[in-house]
């Protein structure tokens, strides 16, 4: 389990060293209602690939190790040259885990995924949520985005009702 304070070191630890992050899934629907519904396996973020190398390597130093690649992981060079995946699951010894899937940004500043995700960006303004997690403000994707990146899939019931939450808290529409 990943806990608020596993969140929150996390995510101060990366901010700390240059490195933005965007809260999604569970914790980021959560900052966007300011409190945790529910317990959650992991940390999901969105962040840039030129950021997934030093994120490795600065989790590693915390006991971090790869866990997993996920099926629309892609290795694409960032912009040093370095192979990186683009959706991977890094986990530790406590069985926290920390899920990420990288994004470049493009000439307007909006992100497009690196990894396979036909035809989908980030514009600007789906990246300018703000949440809460235990009082510390966090960067997440917005409400309305947060229901278009749970489409395409058959969701668990525990994210039917994180989108239940967000359409009742600000009345955002289900996707189709």
């Amino acid at each position: 389990m990943v806990d608020a304070e596993d969140v929150i070191r996390v995510y101060r630890r990366l901010l700390g060293h240059g490195i933005r992050v965007w809260l999604v899934g569970g914790w980021g629907i959560d900052a966007l209602l300011g409190e945790q519904t529910r317990p959650h396996h992991d940390l999901d973020v969105i962040m840039l690939l030129d950021d997934v190398a030093r994120t490795r390597q600065l989790l590693a130093y915390d006991g971090y190790k790869l866990k997993q690649l996920w099926e629309e992981n892609r290795w694409v060079a960032d912009s040093r040259g370095i192979k990186t995946p683009t959706g991977f699951v890094l986990h530790d010894a406590e069985g926290r885990e920390f899920d990420v899937h990288a994004m470049r940004p493009d000439e307007q500043g909006h992100g497009i995924p690196a990894w396979e995700a036909e035809g989908q960006v980030f514009r600007m303004q789906d990246l300018a949520g703000e949440g809460v997690v235990s009082g510390v403000s966090v960067r997440c994707m917005t409400p309305e985005m947060q229901m278009v990146c749970h489409t395409g899939y058959a969701l668990p019931g525990h994210q039917m009702r994180d989108l239940k939450l967000l359409h009742e808290r600000f009345g955002v529409e289900y996707p189709r």
